[in-house]
């Protein structure tokens, strides 16, 4: 994911999650809503609770690179908040790759 492609600003972020579509998988939840840009953004939320800074940072670097393998998936003109829920930590990074096709490919 370039900078360019991330959403950091906090109101940005509740106002997708408040007022956005969602889909909700086993490990993570996917909130969508469409932006005034031609461009895809992307925000990844984590909980304190799954764990201290190292695992937080671990997750988000795993779903970032789960993003720019699926890609093409992700509708153009959108912004995607990705919530990752607890059931992530136990699991192998290929069969949340997967989920996250069948989500994506299963429609908004």
């Amino acid at each position: 994911m370039k900078r360019t492609e991330t959403i950091k600003d906090r109101r940005i972020f509740t106002d997708i999650i408040k007022t956005g579509k969602y889909q909700k998988g086993n490990y993570f939840i996917i909130y969508s809503k469409p932006n005034n840009d031609n461009n895809t953004k992307f925000g990844i939320a984590v909980s304190k609770s799954l764990g201290k800074a190292v695992v937080r940072n671990y997750y988000k670097r795993i779903y970032r690179n789960i993003i720019g393998r699926n890609k093409l998936l992700f509708k153009n003109g959108q912004n995607y908040i990705i919530m990752i829920k607890s059931a992530s930590l136990s699991v192998k990074f290929e069969t949340i790759n997967n989920k996250m096709k069948e989500l994506l490919e299963k429609g908004e």
